[in-house]
């Protein structure tokens, strides 16, 4: 449990949000309900063990913030609780509610253990990652798909890191399980595009053969698509795109848009690179104000300029 004040508002409630979920009591002295409520909640964080952090907001010591929040959620009276992820603000109820009902509340937001358990595989995957223990992460990130299998977010980190290290066969086992969600995720689409490449360029023509086809003829879109894929099973993404391109400036329908669907995978793949730390986004300052918005990441200048060749093309 932590007091939230207006100087640590930011890092304790909004970047520790990043973290884990943070439920904010909003609490006066005076406020009988409020200490009925208050003793639930201190036993609740603990009872779920770190799933969540509480932040006590005494509503007489700090009015403003009180205030804003109260504004936010168009809510009068106290206790009123708000619980933050991911730097936002999402939901909230007022009032001294049983143990139950909150129990239920925080349910609705806060991950099971296994959930949990897996979230910090996955942290330490990606810690892994940053010292260059590639085969320590790929374990890690292994266990974490392993105990929650819903984990998309894992996965995905797990599948780049398999095509990486060009471990194919143990790719597509990984990605078995939720081929059927790429059309509602374009992540796994995009990877899952690399993965159909990185087995396609095991059977592709010699470089030189495809590069004397393409010469004999410039619409020889199978053999452009071959070496596009080549490309991408080896992390040559630009080189892919501009031979994607090709096809996608002669004809844009070809085999039902293959190409112009693969080259937003490799863009998909380039703007999503394996997660960061959640301790490395930077949230919007005063958050409270602009109902916790994230600032949005800086653009990559490559990214970009592919994108517009891909727009330039199409229109």
């Amino acid at each position: 449990m932590v007091d939230i004040t207006h100087q640590n508002f930011e890092t304790e409630l909004i970047e520790a949000s990043m973290q884990q979920p943070v439920l904010l009591d909003i609490w006066a002295e005076w406020c009988g309900p409020c200490k009925t409520l208050g003793p639930v909640l201190e036993k609740l964080e603990t009872a779920y063990q770190g799933r969540f952090r509480l932040g006590k907001l005494n509503a007489d010591l700090e009015p403003e913030l009180a205030g804003q929040l109260s504004q936010m959620f168009g809510v009068r009276s106290i206790p009123f609780c708000v619980i933050f992820k991911g730097g936002q603000p999402v939901d909230g109820f007022v009032g001294a509610l049983p143990e139950g009902e909150v129990r239920k509340f925080l349910d609705r937001h806060v991950p099971t253990a296994d959930e949990a358990a897996a979230e910090e595989e996955a942290q330490a995957a990606q810690d892994a990652l940053a010292e260059g223990d590639t085969e320590g992460a790929l374990a890690r990130l292994q266990a974490a798909v392993a105990t929650n299998p819903a984990n998309d977010a894992a996965r995905y980190d797990y599948l780049r890191a398999l095509l990486e290290q060009g471990d194919v066969e143990a790719a597509r086992r990984a990605f078995e399980p939720v081929a059927g969600k790429v059309m509602l995720d374009a992540r796994l689409a995009a990877v899952g595009r690399w993965l159909e490449a990185a087995e396609a360029a095991r059977k592709a023509r010699p470089l030189d053969t495809l590069e004397a086809a393409i010469a004999a003829n410039k619409r020889d879109f199978d053999a452009r698509f071959e070496l596009a894929e080549r490309h991408f099973a080896k992390r040559e993404f630009t080189q892919a795109m501009d031979a994607l391109l090709e096809i996608i400036m002669r004809d844009k329908a070809w085999r039902d848009e293959l190409a112009r669907k693969t080259y937003v995978a490799i863009l998909e793949l380039m703007s999503r690179p394996a997660a960061a730390k959640a301790s490395d986004a930077t949230p919007a300052k005063g958050a409270l104000e602009v109902t916790g918005k994230m600032t949005a990441a800086s653009a990559d200048p490559v990214v970009d300029g592919y994108r517009r060749k891909l727009s330039m093309a199409l229109f």
